[in-house]
Formats: structure tokens, sequence, C-alpha cells
């Protein structure tokens, strides 16, 4: 009975603090479905179009910044009580927006409790969990998030169908972000935040729960001996190659084209000939389960494959779609919108097997115990912005320079990318970390 308590427990937590990366798939998928009706209620500019889909990373790059102080001022459980109120009153002020400012300013909002979560979420999955299960309940946290993108899509081609379209597809993300609240105020914070504020008989009581094994007094002299660490960020070689890695690996990740696809899938369907929106929304589905279910496959294989050969396999395949994607806009025939889908998938498939989850455990791996809370803010403050960049510039790309060549910048930085995997990121499969600083120290 007491191991099912503990079981339950932690699977309560779990869940509910997954449906943080949901939210933040969430609202970052459904803008891609929204676009083809806010363009029928507005008149944008490609200029426009390119901000108000990018707003929310300007916002995500604000939570960013301002979570560190606060998630241990106010502690994980609450730090992800405060991003569902964001995502409710967002999501709330999305839908009644009256013109494209007020569109932008309310993503933007939303966009603070994308940034927040982004690390609240995964670092409350870490420090709920026994050493044993770690890695994989923070992964259940990127498996939420590829499940709240897919979850946008559904509800975009759901909503095609009602009245007020684009409205009804932006407020849906107030429903899970109520859920989430509802199920935090009856989860209790994590050990380490209760030993951060000098609450040690509740940090004994949640690790009891969490493990019954462990030696609480040690466990507690542990968290203790980590959270009197200097944390703070020294210049050497130590640091700055992780931070080449990491940061590097982010702008990978998001200037290979990602978002643009994921953001703008139905805009490019529409652009290739298909004929509604309805096709365009449903075909998109299509983009996000594949991106969900390949998710799983990566961490099947990352640690049996390595980190650089799934990179070397994903990157590859990403090249390959890019370049006939590249290919379809110059083609006059029928069958060019069904090669678009078919490589929109096999680029999909590439990235969720590779960038998609070893971006992220590429730069929990990298970066010193001592610094990895700030380094990490740091390189998932990197992300934003480059996704604020990638995201923003692509309507204005293809407005002026085409679908072809637009692709085509995208394909030359997959090259680019495959020689930075190459000389510059260490396999990590099998390292401890002691290992890792040797070889910045060489």
């Amino acid at each position: 009975m007491l191991y099912m308590n503990r079981i339950n427990f932690l699977y309560i937590a779990v869940f509910f603090a997954s449906l943080s990366g949901l939210l933040s798939g969430f609202d970052t998928g459904v803008i891609s479905g929204a676009m083809l009706y806010i363009k029928q209620s507005f008149e944008i500019t490609p200029e426009l179009s390119g901000l108000l889909v990018s707003s929310v990373s300007i916002g995500a790059i604000i939570g960013a910044l301002i979570n560190g102080r606060l998630v241990d001022k106010l502690g994980r459980k609450n730090i992800l009580l405060l991003s569902a109120v964001i995502f409710i009153v967002g999501s709330i002020f999305c839908s009644i927006s009256q013109n494209v400012i007020e569109l932008i300013l309310s993503r933007t909002f939303v966009g603070c409790a994308v940034g927040i979560v982004s690390f609240a979420g995964p670092l409350y999955l870490s420090e709920i969990s026994s050493r044993e299960k770690r890695g994989s309940i923070v992964s259940f946290y990127q498996i939420a998030l590829t499940f709240g993108i897919l979850l946008s899509y559904l509800i975009n081609y759901i909503c095609a169908h009602v009245e007020y379209t684009w409205r009804a597809m932006l407020f849906m993300g107030a429903i899970p972000a109520i859920i989430l609240f509802l199920g935090m105020i009856f989860q209790s914070d994590t050990p380490r935040w209760y030993v951060l504020k000098g609450k040690f008989e509740k940090a004994k009581n949640i690790l009891k729960k969490i493990d019954s094994k462990i030696d609480l007094d040690e466990e507690i002299e542990n968290i203790k001996n980590t959270l009197n660490q200097d944390e703070k960020i020294k210049l050497s070689k130590k640091i700055i190659m992780p931070f080449v890695i990491g940061i590097g690996i982010m702008f990978v990740q998001i200037a290979t084209g990602i978002n643009a696809i994921i953001y703008y899938a139905p805009t490019i369907f529409k652009m290739l000939n298909f004929s509604s929106n309805q096709d365009a929304l449903f075909i998109t589905i299509f983009i996000g389960l594949i991106n969900f279910l390949m998710t799983f496959v990566a961490f099947a294989f990352v640690d049996k494959l390595g980190r650089k050969p799934l990179l070397y396999i994903g990157l590859s395949g990403m090249l390959l779609s890019l370049l006939v994607l590249s290919g379809v806009f110059v083609v006059n025939c029928d069958c060019a919108k069904y090669l678009a889908v078919i490589f929109c998938a096999v680029y999909i498939v590439s990235f969720s097997m590779s960038l998609g989850p070893i971006g992220l455990l590429l730069i929990s791996e990298v970066f010193p115990l001592r610094y990895r809370g700030s380094a990490m803010s740091i390189a998932i403050i990197s992300n934003f912005l480059f996704n604020f960049i990638v995201t923003g510039l692509f309507p204005i790309s293809l407005n002026r320079l085409g679908g072809s060549v637009t692709f085509l910048i995208f394909a030359l930085i997959c090259v680019i990318s495959i020689f930075f995997v190459r000389f510059v990121v260490p396999e990590t499969k099998g390292l401890s970390l002691e290992e890792l600083e040797e070889q910045w120290s060489e």
C-alpha cells in the first residue's frame, strides 16, 4: 500500500507538471492554423504576420529572464501556478482582441508563460523524481510539448468549422491551463526548494514519498552542499566550450527551419494550391502526429546509438527534405503539393528523432554542474531569440525571395550544421560530467 501511495504521488505530480509542457507546445503551435483566419479578419502585411507569430518568442525571452530568480524565491510549484494564470488570462485576451496590435500584445503575454515553464517545468520534474527515474520523468516534458503541438493542430481543424474560428482556437489554450492550475494547487513543492527555505521536515516528508529507501538525513545534507556551491560563472575554457556547444546547438535546432514548418505549415500548403483551409489544417494534423510519435523513437535510441549518430541521420534527412521543398516551389505540376506533404513529413521525422530532444539533452549534459542552472537559462534564452528571428523573417522571406530560395537557405544551414556537429559537438554518451570537463581542459 505504501509503495502504491508513492507511485500515485509521483505519477499525479508528473501528470500535472507535464501539462506545462503541453501548454508550451499548444500555444506555440495553435497560431499556425489561426493565421489562416486572422488574415480574413485583419489586413496583415508579411512584416506584421512575422511579428504576430514570433511575438510568443518575445514574451518567452522575458519570461526566461525573470524566471531564474522567481523560481527560487516563490518556489517551483508557485511558479507553475503563476504560469497557469498567465496562460489563462493570455488565452482570453487573445480571443477577444479587436486588432492586430492587441493580438500581438496578448500573444507576447502568453509567451511569458512559455518562457517561464520552459525552465520551471523540467526543473520541477527533475526535483520531484527519484535518481533512478529522473531521466525518463524529465522526458515527459518534451513528450507533453510535442503532444501539445499535435493537440493544437487537432483543435485548429475542429474550430475551423465553428463561427468564431481563430478566436475559438486561441481561447482553447485556457482549458488545459485551468487543469494545470487546479491540479498544482494540491501538489507539494520539491524537496530541494524546501531545503533552500530551511523547511527540512517538509523536505523529508516529500523525499520519503519519492523514495523510501534513501537515507533522509544524508540526502538533505547532499542538497545543502549543492545549494552552497558558488554558481557565478567565471570565464575559462571549461565554460567557453560548453557555451559554444550549447548556444550553437540551439542555433542549429532553430535555424534549420523547424518552427517555420511547425508555425507556417498550413500557410505553406495553401501556397502549394491545396483547395481549402480545412484541407491544409487536416494535413497539418498528420505532421503533428509524426512529430509526437517520433519523439519516442529518439528516447529509445539516444542512449543506444549515441547523440552524434542520431544528429547525423536527422540533419541528413532534413537536408534532403529542404532541398525537395525548395524544388517544389519551382515545379509547375499538381504532384508538387503532394511531394511537399511527403517531405514535410520526412523533415519532421528527421528532426523529431534528433535535434528536437537531443538539443535540450546536450545543454543539460555539457555544462559543469556548478554553473548548470545559469548556463542552461542562457542557452534557452538564445533558443527563443533565434526562434523570434527565424519565425519573424520567414513570411518576409517567402514574400520577397520566394519559397524556393527560402528553403534553400535552410538547407545551406543544415550543411553548415553537419560540420558543426562533426568538429565541435562531443559525443556525450556514456561520459560522466567529470570526463567532459577534462576534455575542455585539454
